[in-house]
């Protein structure tokens, strides 16, 4: 069983087919085949499209009777009837976050550029946990600090908002991700940060509304994200800002502008992608459709490789401003500045010691 993410693609077909020519059955799932089946069926004999939790098992009975398919299409969308994960299995040791979790699946929204909205398609795209049940598995991990891995963490306020109620009082630190219209709306947030939210991943993704509305982004469109930016700093809470670079309303001055925005309003950190035409997006169909895409070569869809025709930016002008982007914006002197620019002195030295920190590992993360 192999599960296939469009950079490691190549490997798993290789380690696929090695096994296949020895006797095994391979099976093959995960977001790139989905994206591109038949390209993977190419390398297994069963192939999974779209999330497995009820695939799985279906294969599994199938493949004890003798009568394995060759391809399972995820119809039923629910994660409420899964059993607790096996942690005793894991070496924890071997894991940066090892107290990472999940409680939802998928986003609500569906911008252009987003891999994950291929792999959700023909059926429900958002969906969570019981909340007693993620609550359940909080409780079991040990430690304090937790990592919720979900794209959109506020994306059912109904759920988070019990989930945040059920958390309060467990003495729990956690980090997590959200939209900035979820942060501005009600009063979700300050229930995340009293169960403890310290620090949120926000995709502020550009700050050209043309470009907002051309990639179907629209719960950022007409929001503001300087009110959502002080919203978070009033609750002490880190930010982690996310940003596309490469959209079609994009000038060569689109980098500076950035790093100066996200060091004037206090971001904690920033993590910079170049824009990506992932399979089985709308926005790779209009980039084909438009003879836009120059390579098919899976190993540099990594965000840090510019692999379609940018309209305002040559690719060169691209790729040097998003590694420009990084080095400014991590310089000791933006760190600084960006430091400073709290009002309460407490958070500035967490946000000093937090992004010191980061700096140090960016080059790990590359």
């Amino acid at each position: 069983i192999i599960q296939v993410y469009i950079t490691n693609a190549f490997r798993a077909y290789k380690i696929a087919d090695h096994y296949r020519k020895k006797g095994a059955f391979v099976a093959l799932g995960g977001l790139h085949v989905t994206s591109l089946p038949e390209e993977a069926a190419q390398h297994a004999d069963a192939i999974f499209l779209g999330p497995g939790e009820a695939t799985f098992p279906q294969f599994l009975r199938d493949f004890r009777n003798g009568n394995p398919q060759p391809r399972y299409f995820s119809a039923i969308r629910t994660i409420e009837e899964i059993p607790p994960i096996r942690r005793d299995l894991i070496k924890r040791n071997r894991y940066l976050v090892p107290n990472s979790i999940v409680v939802t699946r998928g986003c609500p929204h569906h911008c252009d550029f987003c891999y994950k909205d291929a792999f959700f398609e023909g059926g429900k795209s958002f969906y969570v946990q019981q909340v007693d049940a993620a609550l359940a598995e909080i409780e079991r991990l040990p430690g304090r600090h937790l990592y919720f891995l979900d794209d959109h963490l506020f994306g059912n306020r109904r759920f988070a908002s019990a989930l945040f109620d059920g958390m309060s009082g467990m003495n729990r630190v956690f980090q997590g991700a959200a939209t900035v219209d979820s942060i501005l709306r009600g009063n979700l947030v300050e229930k995340a940060a009293a169960a403890g939210l310290r620090s949120l991943f926000v995709g502020f993704e550009t700050l050209s509304p043309e470009n907002l509305r051309s990639s179907n982004k629209k719960q950022n469109l007409g929001r503001d994200y300087r009110k959502a930016i002080q919203r978070l700093h009033d609750l002490g809470i880190m930010i982690n800002g996310s940003f596309v670079f490469g959209l079609d309303d994009d000038a060569a001055d689109v980098f500076k502008h950035t790093v100066e925005w996200g060091v004037q309003n206090g971001l904690t950190t920033a993590t910079y992608h170049i824009l990506t035409p992932y399979p089985g997006t709308r926005f790779y169909q209009q980039m084909e459709s438009a003879g836009r895409i120059v390579t098919r070569n899976w190993d540099l869809y990594d965000t840090r490789s510019v692999v379609y025709k940018p309209v305002k930016l040559s690719p060169e002008v691209l790729k040097n401003g998003y590694d420009w982007s990084y080095r400014e914006f991590y310089s000791w002197a933006n760190i600084f500045r960006a430091g400073v620019s709290h009002d309460n002195f407490k958070h500035t030295v967490k946000h000093l010691a937090y992004t010191s920190g980061w700096k140090k590992f960016e080059p790990v993360w590359n």
